[in-house]
């Protein structure tokens, strides 16, 4: 049997691969956030005490899905061997790593344990299932380094899928707590590095004077360690800023108590705070948090002037001056926010509408940065007239370098309300959600003033008729060939375990059917995001042509019992091993936080580029849900509290992988997905204004800026409908309002049984059911032969997921 794929049958590093290694660390570098500095940093690579659970195990990444298995990941500790520092802790380290893997190994045959009886309805347990780092046995008199005086803490915390954080997963343990106190009786100084893929809760800060310096590390891909050790020496100044509020305390998150498992009702999350999302109610309700919304230090100082606003219709350009004043050479960040007039409509007090990254300013050098926006993108949704509006009254600009670090540069004056666009109400709640409301003070603001003239603006009035079907030639000859039941075939996957395969690729999480090879169709891999490709590394290939792998594509694999293990993994010693070698990247979140659109692009490029060379068709990311709460599971996975910053890095990431032809992205989770727990379940439930400005509206920039061939749907309900079967939200939102034409998928298992139907999915607006398999297949044909399902309904969904496969980088 002839074996097609792209793996290579050598484990020689390519070029490619050192490229993208390089392209890891720079994101790595502009991704750390410094979060406090007492004159320690920067310092130089000299002998160091090095303690904590991040130093020699730190986390790259979150668990599950997101995973991505790469050839070799520098640790903190081997990153500052390798940059010249000296670790006088090495006793405790080495003991750390002994206790890290014997509670590993225990872990795993605990897991495999209760696996024994495996079966498909344990996966989303088998998803959940997370090793818990341990914090690591006490500092002993001989583990303390005699000649260091300054000691680096790494605390770090995984995270993943199927599961939200609990409280010791955000706070710090009473053994953390205990090394901490040795450290501050034996060192001068202490550099916390915090390794964590969301907020963590730094309270205990003033109880330890010692702790001059703080670094949030996040989870940085393969090359962190490197990139912390270069921050740490000043190799590298820090330009990364915070894409989250960091609280003071957990209870300062409103409805903290509710969120998830901590709530009563984890069918139902009644989304109370309403637009007053993350800096949204901190700065309106005036709650001080410990670092704000875009907060991050830097080795230098940055000068910040106004040079011109200027007005064009409803464009607006804001040109500021950055001048380096201090003794480093570094990045800057400027932020843009607008306080809109509260009227009819209630306002949060300020949001970001614009952000630049100027380049390496040396001591003295200069950089002015443009700053643009449209003025449309300020309105509000009023339920009431189902439009989006602008309210006269005052408009007021500030630039700063955070959400609490601004000044005024401008004010803008509309003199009447305008209506910006007109659509329908869409996605009503059944029970109203009862939202946090802030009565917004009057904003006077004296100085120079620019009057915007209402007949600039022009409304939209969305038009709801169904859209015209792609035509193309190749697409239609095909369809008009097969028979109803042979269309269904392409408007489902090849099932969880896989199937015959045209081309094979190695750790692909799907693949659409083989079964039209003779008509010319291939069938189009998918694999998992969004922290790079989740592919196997290495796989063995028999006589007969059949894969298996040596190296599982996610470390849950490790807990299958071993008799499944034995019969699903291959032996690199009796078979042919072929290889694919991917780059760890760094979680989204830090990508926010680089705060940089051209370097992400460029990520975006760096990925397309592996996927060309292993044949990926559908990259399943990147992952935009908004970041509601720091307890949420899968937060390392997306980008921010804010959905304008959200929709940015998502467009630029997009337009960087979609630059190759053929190569896709699959933007998810389609929509509102804030928490893991109850996942395939819950309900997210609130108003359509809070719905449209903070939870679409990322997805909206994204789609409109960037055209993502492919969207994933999310396995939970809004408003009590499943999103995947949800009409209003796939054709009347997504489709006409936003006038999306590719392809709309599930997200895995998130139908049948007591899930979203099949049917009603592809109905609704859905195109293809994922994984699939031959029960989905005769599961729509069926409906359609009892009339529950139209034949325009089959081949529409057909005809997106074909115009892509043949359009795809794979050919036959």
């Amino acid at each position: 049997m002839e074996l097609r794929t792209k793996a290579r049958y050598t484990d020689e590093v390519t070029e490619l691969e050192k490229k993208n290694q390089d392209l890891s660390y720079q994101m790595a570098c502009e991704g750390i956030v410094l979060l406090e500095n007492d004159g320690l940093l920067p310092i130089k690579a000299g002998k160091v005490a090095l303690y904590g659970a991040g130093a020699g195990k730190t986390i790259k990444g979150g668990s599950g899905s997101g995973e991505v298995i790469e050839r070799r990941a520098v640790s903190i500790r081997e990153g500052m061997a390798e940059r010249g520092f000296t670790i006088g802790t090495k006793k405790w380290l080495d003991r750390y790593d002994a206790l890290w893997d014997q509670e590993k190994k225990s872990f795993v045959a605990a897991m495999q344990k209760k696996l024994r009886r495996f079966n498909t309805a344990m996966l989303a347990e088998l998803m959940a299932a997370e090793y818990r780092y341990p914090y690591g046995d006490a500092i002993r008199k001989e583990d303390i380094a005699g000649e260091a005086e300054i000691c680096i803490y790494v605390i770090a915390r995984q995270s993943g899928e199927g599961k939200d954080r609990r409280t010791e997963d955000y706070c710090i343990s009473g053994a953390e707590k205990a090394h901490l106190q040795v450290c501050s009786e034996n060192y001068k100084a202490i550099v916390l590095i915090v390794n964590t893929g969301s907020s963590f809760d730094l309270s205990f800060l003033k109880e330890f004077p010692k702790i001059k310096a703080v670094l949030y590390a996040c989870q940085l891909g393969q090359e962190g360690g490197l990139a912390v050790a270069d921050v740490l020496t000043g190799r590298v100044n820090p330009s990364g800023r915070l894409a989250t509020t960091w609280t003071k305390d957990y209870a300062d998150i409103p409805f903290s108590e509710e969120y998830s498992y901590r709530g009563k009702d984890l069918n139902d999350a009644q989304y109370k705070e309403g637009i007053y999302v993350g800096y949204r109610y901190y700065d309106s309700f005036g709650v001080e948090p410990r670092y704000a919304f875009g907060y991050g230090l830097s080795y230098t100082d940055f000068s910040r002037g106004l040079k011109e606003v200027l007005l064009d219709g409803t464009q607006v350009d804001v040109s500021v001056l950055i001048r380096n004043s201090g003794k480093f050479s570094g990045k800057e960040v400027v932020q843009l926010y607008a306080s809109c007039p509260a009227g009819k409509l209630e306002k949060e007090y300020q949001s970001l509408v614009a952000f630049a990254k100027t380049r390496r300013l040396d001591p003295g050098e200069e950089e002015t940065l443009k700053l643009h926006f449209d003025m449309t993108s300020l309105a509000s949704y009023d339920e009431e007239t189902a439009s989006y509006i602008l309210e006269k009254g005052d408009y007021v600009l500030r630039t700063g370098n955070s959400s609490r670090n601004t000044e005024v540069v401008s004010v803008l004056e509309l003199p009447e309300t305008v209506t910006v666009s007109v659509h329908r109400n869409l996605c009503a709640a059944k029970n109203p959600v009862q939202v946090l409301h802030h009565v917004q003070k009057e904003i006077v603001i004296s100085g120079e003033r620019i009057t915007l003239d209402p007949s600039s603006f022009h409304m939209v009035e969305s038009d709801y008729e169904d859209l015209v079907p792609y035509e193309d030639v190749r697409v239609t000859d095909v369809l008009r060939k097969l028979s109803v039941e042979e269309k269904t075939h392409l408007c489902a996957g090849i099932g969880l375990l896989g199937g015959k395969t045209a081309f094979t690729l190695p750790g692909s999480v799907g693949n659409t059917t083989s079964e039209f090879t003779a008509l010319g169709v291939p069938n189009a891999t998918f694999c998992d995001g969004p922290a790079g490709l989740r592919i196997q590394r290495r796989s063995t290939v028999d006589k007969k042509g059949g894969v298996k792998p040596v190296d599982g594509a996610m470390s849950i694999y490790s807990y299958l019992p071993n008799v499944l293990q034995k019969a699903l993994y291959g032996d690199p010693e009796k078979d042919t091993v072929i290889y694919q070698f991917v780059t760890s990247f760094p979680v989204e979140t830090v990508a926010a936080q680089t705060w940089n659109l051209d370097l992400i692009q460029c990520v975006g490029r760096a990925v397309s580029e592996e996927m060309k060379e292993y044949g990926v068709v559908f990259w399943l990311a990147p992952a935009m849900n908004i970041i509601r709460n720091p307890l949420c599971g899968r937060n390392y996975e997306y980008y921010s509290e804010d959905p304008f910053l959200t929709g940015k890095m998502a467009a630029a990431v997009i337009k960087g992988v979609q630059s190759i032809q053929g190569n896709y992205v699959t933007v998810k989770h389609f929509a509102a997905n804030n928490q893991e727990e109850n996942r395939y379940y819950v309900s997210s439930n609130m108003d359509e204004r809070t719905l449209r400005e903070i939870y679409l509206r990322g997805f909206e920039i994204a789609v409109k800026e960037a055209a993502p061939k492919a969207i994933m749907t999310a396995y939970n309900k809004i408003n009590g409908v499943y999103c995947s079967e949800n009409i209003e939200l796939l054709c009347d939102i997504l489709r006409k309002e936003w006038r999306f034409d590719g392809l709309v998928m599930t997200d895995w298992l998130s139908t049948g049984e007591d899930r979203a139907q099949n049917p009603d999915c592809i109905a609704n607006g859905t195109d293809l059911i994922m994984p699939g398999g031959k029960g989905v297949w005769k599961e729509l044909a069926k409906a359609n032969k009892a009339g529950k399902l139209s034949i325009e309904a089959i081949e529409r969904a057909a005809n997106n997921v074909l115009k892509c496969v043949l359009n795809s980088n794979i050919s036959i």
